[in-house]
This record gives C-alpha cells, sequence and structure tokens, in this order.
C-alpha cells in the first residue's frame, strides 16, 4: 500500500516554562523557558502518521520555512502564545502537480510510482490553490482533503472531506446547496464525528495536547479505508488513533 501526501509543512515547535509572576510594565505573564522540542508539522505531520502505521508513504510539499513556535506553561499545560513565522510558501510547479495523475506519480530522477491514496493536506499557507486541489481530485481516485479554504464546486470530485466543526460552520451556504455533505467528516473534539446525520462518539480521555489531532484522524482514516474500503470502520479507527495522540505533549504521532 502506497499513499502520497501533498500539502503545505511547517516546523512546530513547544517551548515549555514556567510562569510565575505578571509583568510590571502591563497585566502579561512573565514566562521563563525551560526545554525546547520541534519537530514536522502540517502535512509532514500527516505522513509522519502515515509512516507509524507501517505504509509506504510519499510527499509533495513545500521546503520547510514555516515555523509555528508555541509557548507552553508547563504548570497549567495551558498554551501561552503562538508565534508564526515566515507563514507563506510558494505555490506548487505546474510541471510537479501534472505529475500526479491516474493514482500514479512520477517523481523527478525517479520511476512512476502506483499510488492507492492520495492525502491533500491543505492548511492554505500558498501551496494549493482551488484549481491545483481539483485538478488532482478530478485526475485520481481515493483523494482525501483536510483544508482551510472555503469549499466550492472545486472540491465536488474528492473522495472524502475531512473538516472539524468551526471549518462546517463557516460553510453551511455551501453545504445547503451541495450533495458533497455525503462524504463529509465533520470532527467534533470530545463529542465524536458526525458522518452522514450519524454522530460516532468518542471516549474521554485526559487530553494534554490537540496540536496535530486532526493530522492525526486524517491519516488513520485514509490507511484504514483503503485497507477495508469501510468508512465507518475506517472512522473508528481514525478516532483510537487520535484518542492516543491528544494524551501527549506536543505534535505526536501515533
Amino acid at each position: 500500500m502506497k499513499i502520497l501526501i501533498v500539502g503545505d509543512t511547517c516546523t512546530d515547535v513547544f517551548i515549555y516554562g514556567d510562569i510565575l509572576r505578571l509583568s510590571p510594565e502591563a497585566p502579561i505573564p512573565v514566562f521563563n523557558p525551560l526545554r525546547e522540542d520541534s519537530n514536522d508539522g502540517m502535512a509532514k505531520n500527516v505522513l509522519n502518521n502515515v509512516e507509524a502505521l507501517k505504509v509506504d508513504v510519499f510527499s509533495v510539499t513545500n521546503k520547510n520555512s514555516i515555523r509555528k513556535v508555541r509557548y507552553v506553561d508547563t504548570k497549567s499545560n495551558q498554551l501561552v502564545l503562538r508565534v508564526d513565522e515566515h507563514d507563506y510558501c510558494d505555490r506548487i510547479e505546474k510541471e510537479l502537480l501534472e505529475l500526479i495523475r491516474g493514482n500514479k506519480y512520477r517523481p523527478p530522477l525517479s520511476g512512476e510510482i502506483e499510488i492507492d491514496a492520495i492525502i491533500i493536506s491543505d492548511y492554505c499557507k500558498g501551496f494549493l490553490e482551488k484549481e491545483d486541489i481539483q485538478y488532482i481530485c478530478e485526475n485520481n481516485k481515493n483523494v482525501f482533503i483536510d483544508t482551510k479554504k472555503e469549499l466550492g464546486d472545486w472540491i465536488n470530485s474528492a473522495t472524502y472531506i475531512k473538516i472539524n466543526s468551526l471549518e462546517y460552520d463557516k460553510n453551511t451556504k455551501f453545504f445547503e446547496s451541495s450533495k458533497v455533505i455525503d462524504k463529509t467528516i465533520i470532527t467534533k473534539g470530545n463529542e465524536g464525528c458526525l458522518f452522514q446525520g450519524k454522530i460516532y462518539p468518542t471516549e474521554d480521555v485526559p487530553v494534554k495536547d490537540i496540536s496535530g489531532a486532526g493530522d492525526t484522524f486524517l491519516a488513520g482514516l485514509t490507511v484504514e479505508y483503503i485497507k477495508t474500503k469501510d468508512i465507518t470502520g475506517a472512522i473508528k479507527y481514525a478516532q483510537e488513533c487520535t484518542k492516543i495522540v491528544v494524551q501527549k505533549h506536543g505534535v505526536s504521532t501515533i
């Protein structure tokens, strides 16, 4: 089984520290950094989760220059500040995009690869435009999408769409006039998932960090669906995967 990930990538940085007092200059906390962790984020986090599930995975992504730096209070585990650095990347080259066709990927200077599924992890940083996503969906099968863009007819050919409840609320008018709701999976945090009018509940667990949980869900969903062709079973499997990572600090893999 081979999966291709297409989307924008960042470096996630977590700086953990103590907050013991407020600043005398303004009513803000004084943060004392103690340690720092970093890892691949966004599309590369999806890739890392797919790889953790023992599946061959390939990626088409930007050269990593985007950084999301989070400052976390160790005592409360509360995120107190996030700083996004260089929050934009160049668009995918047309020549590279056209190498993704017919569930085959032809990487430069390499042989053709048969692809079982494509995951589009679009954080709307500039790597993929709507027409790029539409091209991939119309020219390939088993395309799973998680996008931050405002939805439109350009997404109609996707196999399944994964969005969270806030993204769903922003696109209610589109869903009222579109049939893609039947292939849209709405994640609702501790309330579970909504798919085709049915709620799939999730087990309550002690949550340490939800950063990157959507990436893990998308990875688990795609891998299990390609194995079984059972989307409801894939949803439940993806929830189990997500349950594991939210109990860890930072952006982590299954």
